[in-house]
């Protein structure tokens, strides 16, 4: 079996596993899907375990930007942490969105740990039919 590796992708790995907090300064990156639906263009996040008002999302010339933050749970008292895998801290994402995209009506749901963002696609962009004419359809030019 042929297993190909790279010393630095798996490096990162590893110390975003370890360091794997993102901070304002340096934020992580959070999964994301991308389609074309009808006559719109969705983006859905995962975001698990993130409060709904602590998501931010910003359009500024074509760049759609996503923040959002996931505090540590609150312990109070005699808690002792035993594992702790979730990543906490600042994600972010920036999308640059074509010109064909209506950046004016764009609308965002969160919900069950996904933020699913919906931004219409501007009606010069949307496929139209073009009727094409027959050679019958021709004038004669008399000079």
């Amino acid at each position: 079996m042929l297993m190909r590796t790279d010393p630095f992708r798996d490096f990162d790995r590893f110390a975003q596993q370890v360091f794997g907090v993102g901070t304002w300064s340096k934020p992580a990156a959070m999964p994301m899907d991308a389609y074309r639906a009808g006559d719109e263009f969705v983006v859905c996040f995962d975001l698990p375990g993130v409060d709904p008002g602590a998501v931010e999302l910003d359009v500024e010339r074509n760049v759609l930007t996503v923040k959002a933050e996931r505090r540590p749970l609150p312990t109070g008292g005699d808690v002792r942490m035993h594992v702790s895998e979730r990543r906490l801290g600042v994600f972010s994402r920036q999308l640059f969105l074509g010109d064909t995209l209506d950046t004016e009506h764009i609308t965002a749901n969160y919900d069950a740990g996904v933020l699913t963002v919906r931004i219409p696609i501007v009606e010069k962009a949307k496929p139209r039919r073009i009727e094409v004419g027959g050679a019958g359809d021709r004038t004669q030019i008399e000079a």
